[in-house]
């Protein structure tokens, strides 16, 4: 009987399989860098608003408290965002002719709430309780990054489960006194595990659920 294949074909068969192999895995690690880069998780990419709204002016320029606009983040899992009352609470008086804030002045006239786009968005499946934390000692700037320093809001973290873990599985490294955690320069002791091992007790904080599935996932 003839020969079937030509001597070539374990070459070939060889080139196939071994570049199918390194195919497979260059896709999978350049997926994996997409999904930990900037492009994906838009982390330091400021999200365009239809009014260009500049925490550092309100917050690091005018000291305006967190509590001020995201009046129930204490007591609510949403933060909030103000209503354009509050706005208008200065800007009825100041800069109330400029153009940039008629979005603003027609929200007020019409009653319709400014439609602002959401820069933490959070997966439907994933829950998250912004009462809880703060109550607990975690600072704003832990998870929004030095708002204070933002002209226009980016995301200062990727939000991925294996950062929320990092602190759920060791709470004490992050924690702060509760009557500090809206403040942007704070700087945590030189021993912040003990002084966080303290604060566990003292805030209350209930460390034996915190890696449930359930606790982020209902």
């Amino acid at each position: 009987m003839g020969q079937l294949f030509k001597k070539r074909a374990n070459a070939i068969a060889k080139l196939v399989i071994f570049g199918g192999v390194g195919l497979v895995a260059t896709v999978s690690v350049a997926l994996y860098a997409l999904a930990r880069s900037d492009f994906w998780t838009e982390v330091d990419v400021p999200i365009e608003q239809p009014v260009p709204f500049s925490h550092q002016h309100h917050v690091g320029g005018l000291g305006i408290d967190c509590r001020y606009c995201h009046t129930s983040v204490e007591q609510s899992p949403f933060a909030g965002v103000p209503p354009t009352e509050t706005c208008m609470t200065c800007h009825s008086q100041v800069w109330k002719d400029a153009p940039v804030l008629q979005p603003v002045r027609d929200s007020l006239q019409t009653g319709k709430p400014i439609k602002w786009t959401r820069v933490h968005d959070l997966p439907d499946y994933v829950y998250f309780d912004h009462s809880i934390h703060v109550n607990k000692g975690i600072g704003c700037e832990s998870c929004h990054g030095r708002v204070d320093r933002m002209p226009l809001t980016a995301k200062a973290q990727p939000l991925y489960m294996r950062w929320c873990l990092d602190c759920h599985r060791q709470p004490q490294n992050f924690l702060r006194p509760t009557n500090e955690v809206v403040d942007m320069d704070y700087k945590a002791p030189v021993n912040q595990r003990a002084f966080g091992q303290e604060l566990i007790a003292k805030n209350h904080v209930h460390t034996a659920g915190l890696t449930d599935c359930y606790t982020c996932h209902r």
